[in-house]
């Protein structure tokens, strides 16, 4: 039941409780009329006789009024006000003053565990991302580092850049520049100074010809690609062996090795 409904059934009981009070009175007031008669007709006839129809009369009244009373719910003054005020403040009560019943509503806000799940799958996409981010650039540097493998693993070929580093390093050997033209001559009939010159018949290898070739890993890692290494290695081969390299290619005239 709503309290629209309570408050129509209160007001009902009260406009009945007062039309019943007002039925009361005029019973009253009537009761009081015929006392007066009465005592009027008991004066003037001033006998007992008249004093005993006066007694009868007033129990019959008072018999008469009784049941009524009986009958009536007592109606305490300010009843209806007290009624309205209860009214008024179950009314206050659901919608505070001020406010109409739809500002009451509170706001639309996302259920909490709706916000959470959604911040997690933005989280999650988020560490996709940078999880894809970083494969990628791991094989982008994994496929840079086989080019330069791939670039490593070919020899260089440049019998011009081989001869000039060479004169570069005949002084730090204690040798003149004149070695340069013996060295030249021994090695472009050896090699052609190509780095990556090799004997068919004897598996010599590079542009000094090492035999076997691995001896030039004495000087660098990269011996089968790298003109310098070999040369390097070459240098101190015949400076150890020949002392310097007129003196080898005196040898590899007379053995066409050396």
């Amino acid at each position: 039941m709503t309290s629209l409904d309570s408050s129509r059934r209160e007001q009902t009981r009260i406009r009945r409780a007062l039309r019943r009070r007002r039925r009361l009175r005029m019973g009253a007031s009537a009761a009081l009329g015929s006392l007066a008669m009465l005592g009027v007709s008991g004066a003037a006839v001033g006998t007992a006789a008249g004093e005993d129809l006066r007694a009868a009369a007033g129990l019959q009244l008072v018999n008469m009024a009784v049941p009524l009373l009986a009958t009536q719910e007592p109606v305490r003054d300010g009843a209806t006000t007290g009624n309205v005020a209860e009214t008024k403040g179950s009314t206050a009560e659901q919608h505070p003053a001020g406010q109409h019943p739809a500002e009451q509503q509170p706001a639309e806000q996302p259920p909490a565990r709706e916000s959470d799940e959604q911040a997690a799958a933005e989280q999650a996409a988020a560490e996709q991302a940078a999880a894809r981010a970083a494969d990628e650039a791991a094989a982008m540097q994994a496929a840079e580092e086989a080019v330069e493998a791939a670039r490593a693993a070919v020899p260089v070929d440049d019998p011009a850049a081989a001869k000039a580093y060479a004169a570069s390093m005949l002084a730090s050997r204690g040798w003149e520049a004149s070695q340069l033209t013996c060295l030249d001559r021994l090695w472009t009939k050896e090699s052609e100074w190509l780095t990556s010159a090799t004997n068919s018949s004897s598996g010599a290898y590079g542009i000094a010809q090492s035999l076997p070739a691995e001896k030039m890993a004495a000087t660098g890692a990269d011996w089968a690609v790298n003109y310098r290494t070999q040369i390097d290695w070459g240098l101190q081969y015949i400076s150890s062996r020949y002392g310097s390299p007129c003196n080898a290619l005196s040898f590899h005239h007379a053995n066409n090795w050396y």
